[in-house]
């Protein structure tokens, strides 16, 4: 009889059952959505935006999809497009840039957008706990930005963003473990330079995986050992100093350092009254505006939504909406 080996640990929310591991080291992702291809240049489509998959780096292996709009009435030719680079949701343990929710959602929105969008494939926990997703983002970010510099620059270069990148208007975003991302990426920035000067004009934060040891707002009281976020966080950073109360997920924690250094012009939350992490967004927001920090901060709110509506259903009314107001956001309107 064939060895087959027993489960190790499982994590569930409700129904869906997010990892599994198994003794052997086996990892499944039953609720991974398909992955689909990009779609390249076709002179004869008739879509608003081509799609293409690229390397970025080896060691480690990091890859994005990239995806260039075509110009709309609106947009001159010699015009350069704003770029997005954007880190997918998951709990930090599944889902993909290459996913077929993800990939959905961004050929919706591009085309509305008018915006190149970096969609990053960073590596996933458990397999690579944490701090390795924040060390992929940085380095496309970095990498992103060096194309800003002048022509002899050496390093690995991808002509749509040369060609049609304003490096002037560099935004990062994500949803929920993405938008944590985001924000400990624009943490990064404010201490950190970026090639060319670089600057982060603003950062899109969507129902943001926050937490704390604590409740805040109408959050119940829930013993940690039946708790699916201490389940999540000691899977994706087991050896994290100060455990849920890190200052990578909880921001305002013991010695988290000063939102008021954080590295952009620009912060949106976007928070949905029926999810779970909508205390912590509205939470988040208040931190920064009595930070100190210099930027603009704004809160948006979708009253009868949980938390992922507008990656899931980007079509919807509400994921219309949001998609509106996020294009306003890059657009600065």
């Amino acid at each position: 009889m064939a060895y087959s080996p027993g489960i190790a640990k499982e994590i569930s929310y409700g129904s869906q059952t997010l990892i599994r591991i198994f003794s052997n080291g086996t990892v499944e992702r039953p609720s991974q959505s398909a992955f689909i291809p990009a779609i390249p240049n076709d002179p004869t489509s008739t879509l608003k935006f081509k799609s293409k998959d690229i390397i970025i780096s080896l060691f480690p292996l990091i890859v994005a999809r990239i995806y260039l709009p075509k110009p709309n009435h609106h947009h001159h030719k010699r015009d350069k497009f704003p770029i997005l680079i954007y880190f997918h949701g998951g709990a930090f343990l599944y889902e993909s840039a290459f996913s077929k929710v993800y990939d959905t959602y961004f050929r919706t929105f591009v085309p509305q957008a008018n915006t190149i969008v970096v969609s990053v494939e960073y590596r996933l926990a458990p397999e690579n706990p944490i701090p390795a997703c924040y060390e992929d983002c940085w380095h496309v970010l970095h990498w992103v930005s060096s194309h800003s510099l002048s022509a002899n620059y050496t390093g690995m270069r991808f002509p749509w963003l040369n060609n049609h990148g304003d490096f002037n208007r560099i935004f990062i975003g994500g949803d929920g473990a993405g938008a944590n991302i985001a924000h400990n990426v624009s943490m990064r920035a404010g201490t950190e330079a970026l090639p060319g000067g670089v600057k982060i004009v603003g950062a899109i934060l969507s129902r943001p995986f926050f937490y704390s040891s604590y409740p805040i707002g109408s959050e119940p009281v829930i013993d940690p050992n039946h708790n699916i976020v201490y389940s999540v966080w000691n899977m994706v950073y087991p050896s994290a100093p100060g455990g849920i109360d890190n200052p990578v997920v909880n921001p305002v924690g013991p010695g988290a350092p000063s939102l008021a250094t954080l590295g952009c012009s620009r912060i949106i939350v976007c928070v949905a009254a029926n999810d779970q992490f909508r205390d912590r967004g509205v939470w988040y927001y208040e931190a920064v505006k009595k930070s100190g920090w210099k930027g603009k901060v704004e809160l948006f709110e979708e009253k009868d939504e949980d938390h992922i509506y507008h990656i899931l259903h980007p079509q919807s009314e509400n994921a219309q909406k949001l998609i509106k107001r996020l294009v306003s956001f890059i657009l600065n309107e």
